[in-house]
């Protein structure tokens, strides 16, 4: 597999398909909220996981407590972050005890731990860290315009 940044922010959207988000929200002017929304219209399974709201619905999909509480057959491939990075150890040696197939760690804008990205590599995970999947999915898949929106408004006049 290439090394280059890109080609493996490509790889990792292009072969996920169940994303764990940790700290989803259920107001929608949250990001967390915006994100995991973005990310099932893009075709992906979202299993939204917050404490807080343990048995309500997000988006359609039953919230749970945390990653031991989903269940194995969901075959989660990435854990997108949306806590502080002091909260991102625990969830990283949750997630490696609980989620056999889990291939992708993914830590928000803001969001970075050099030790739990190490330990995290150190099991054969792929980390990425201080970046969105909605950005670099828009991004890399060319539906990233001026300003960051993609408003499907041509305002350019010739």
């Amino acid at each position: 597999m290439s090394t280059d940044p890109d080609d493996v922010l490509r790889d990792i959207l292009k072969t996920t398909r169940v994303i764990a988000v940790v700290g989803v929200s259920p107001n929608p002017v949250r990001p967390s909220y915006y994100v995991a929304r973005y990310l099932g219209l893009k075709g992906y399974t979202v299993i939204p996981v917050n404490p807080g709201h343990a048995g309500e619905e997000i988006l359609g999909r039953q919230v749970h407590a945390d990653l031991a509480s989903i269940p194995k057959d969901a075959h989660v491939d990435m854990v997108d972050i949306f806590r502080r990075s002091d909260a991102v150890p625990g969830i990283v040696e949750e997630a490696l005890r609980e989620l056999p197939g889990l291939r992708t760690v993914w830590m928000q804008i803001g969001v970075r731990h050099e030790d739990a990205a190490a330990r995290a590599r150190a099991a054969g995970l792929r980390v990425v860290q201080n970046r969105c999947p909605k950005i670099e999915y828009q991004r890399l898949f060319g539906e990233l315009r001026m300003g960051g929106f993609a408003t499907g408004v041509i305002s350019a006049k010739l």
